[in-house]
C-alpha cells in the first residue's frame, strides 16, 4: 500500500493528476498557431497584460525568475513588437514595459484557438462529465492560488 501525503494523495495520484495537468497544458499550448513563442513568453505577456505598465524587477518577481531572465524575455518581446518599453515617469533610471496594440492581438488570438480546443474536448463529454468537471474548477482554482 502507497503511503499517502498530508493531503490525503497518494503518490500515485499525485503522479496521475500531474500527468494529466502537464498533458493538458501541452495540448493547450500545442493549439496555438503562434508556437515560435516560448512558454515564458506567453506568460510574460499575460502578466504584463495583468499588471502592466509594470517594471521589470517587479514582472520578475510575479514570474518567480530572474532578472536577467526575465530581461532577455522583455528584450525578445520587445524586438518581436508586441512589447513596448516605456520611461518609468517615478525613476529616470528605470523602464516600464506594457503590451503593444501586437501584444494584446497575439495573446487575444492564443486564447481563442486555446478556448475552441477546449470547447471541441469539452463537447465530446457527458453532460454528467462536464457537471463534474465544472464541479472541480473551484478546487482547480484554489490550486494555483496556493504560494509556492
Amino acid at each position: 500500500m502507497e503511503q499517502q501525503h498530508e493531503g490525503g494523495l497518494d503518490p500515485a495520484e499525485v503522479a496521475r493528476l500531474r500527468l494529466v495537468i502537464a498533458r493538458l497544458n501541452r495540448h493547450l499550448m500545442q493549439a496555438s498557431d503562434r508556437q515560435e513563442f516560448t512558454f515564458a513568453q506567453q506568460s510574460a505577456l499575460a502578466r504584463i497584460e495583468e499588471h502592466g505598465p509594470v517594471r521589470l524587477g517587479e514582472l520578475a518577481a510575479l514570474e518567480r525568475v530572474a532578472a536577467p531572465s526575465l530581461t532577455r524575455t522583455v528584450a525578445s518581446l520587445v524586438e518581436s513588437r508586441l512589447v513596448n518599453r516605456l520611461p518609468d515617469p517615478n525613476d529616470g533610471r528605470s523602464a516600464l514595459v506594457e503590451l503593444s496594440p501586437e501584444g494584446v492581438e497575439l495573446l487575444a488570438h492564443i486564447r481563442r484557438r486555446r478556448s475552441e480546443l477546449l470547447a471541441r474536448r469539452t463537447a465530446e463529454l457527458t453532460d454528467a462529465e462536464r457537471r463534474t468537471l465544472m464541479a472541480a474548477l473551484p478546487v482547480l482554482e484554489r490550486l494555483v492560488s496556493f504560494d509556492s
